[in-house]
Parts: C-alpha cells; sequence; structure tokens
C-alpha cells in the first residue's frame, strides 16, 4: 500500500481572454484578481487570440490572450474555488463594462502549473476530464517533458501552438 502525501504546492494562474472593448479595462480586471487571490507575480506578453473563432460570437472580434501567476502558491485541490471566484469575478466586471446582454467582456480560466503540467479548471465535463467537485472539473492542458511543455490531442488549439510555453518555463523556475 501506498503512503498517503499531501501534493506539493503549485502556482495558480488565471489566463484571460479580453475582448476588444476590454483592453483599456486590463488594470482593473488585475486588480480584480489581485483582490481575490493576492499579489501578480508574473504577466505574460499579449497575444492575438486567432486559434479559433470559438468565443467570437459571445465576445466580439480581435480577442486577445493574457496570462498571470501569483506569488502566493496554492494546494492543488483550490482549485475548485478559485474557477468558482473566476467566474464571479466575469460576470462582475461585464455587469461593470459592459449592457446587459451584450456577453462577456473577458473570460477568465483558472488553472496551475506544477513541475511535471499545466492544469485548466472548467465548467465542463468531457471524456479527459475529471470531476472535483461544485461542478468543476480538471483538464491536465500541457505535460512537461524534457524541459518543454508538450501537448495531448484534446489540448486547446492556443495551448497548443507552443506560444504560451516560455511562459509556463518562466512561471515554472517561479515555483
Amino acid at each position: 500500500m501506498g503512503a498517503i502525501r499531501n501534493p506539493a504546492p503549485v502556482k495558480l494562474f488565471v489566463a484571460m481572454l479580453v475582448s476588444e472593448d476590454g483592453k483599456d479595462k486590463i488594470a482593473a480586471i488585475d486588480g480584480a484578481l489581485e483582490s481575490q487571490f493576492g499579489e501578480i507575480d508574473l504577466v505574460s506578453e499579449v497575444w492575438d487570440f486567432d486559434c479559433t473563432d470559438y468565443y467570437a460570437k459571445e465576445m466580439g472580434e480581435n480577442l486577445s490572450r493574457r496570462i498571470v501567476s501569483f506569488e502566493r502558491l496554492i494546494d492543488p485541490s483550490e482549485i475548485v474555488a478559485a474557477k468558482l471566484t473566476t467566474n464571479d469575478l466575469e460576470e462582475q466586471l461585464t455587469g461593470e463594462f459592459r449592457r446587459e446582454g451584450a456577453g462577456r467582456i473577458v473570460n477568465l480560466d483558472a488553472g496551475y502549473l506544477s513541475l511535471s503540467q499545466v492544469v485548466l479548471a472548467t465548467t465542463k465535463s468531457y471524456t479527459h476530464r475529471i470531476y472535483l467537485r461544485k461542478g468543476i472539473w480538471a483538464e491536465v492542458t500541457l505535460q512537461y517533458h524534457k524541459g518543454r511543455y508538450e501537448r495531448w490531442e484534446w489540448t486547446y488549439p492556443d495551448y497548443a501552438s507552443g506560444r504560451y510555453n516560455d511562459f509556463f518555463l518562466e512561471m515554472r523556475e517561479a515555483l
């Protein structure tokens, strides 16, 4: 029988998709995130979100992806609370900055990085996702192997492209 051990702390991050009319509200979005999760320690560059048009109908065209990580490390089980919090923040920020019924101004995806993987929390079940609790599933989106991040067959196109890998390596160093 294996010994039960607590998991090592992981690095919480939030990957945000920002609408065209939300780009000038990044400081407010960061402030809302810091009020919930503590100080942001790393901020990625801003990438065009051009690997899929999945969110265009709801959020508009010319979306941008940006990732922030937080100084405070978390227990991996805290990802459920983090995802529930980011869902609430999406509603709050959209209500503040967009008229009702106009769709989200920002999509906030909570995730964590461990020494071996990048995990995203989601509200959607699928064959490769593991149910955690409170309507939240977890997906291992990338694996760390031989000094780099590698995709899976289910990895979202933007993560699979490798464009975020340098930032994840920077996060891994901070971890």
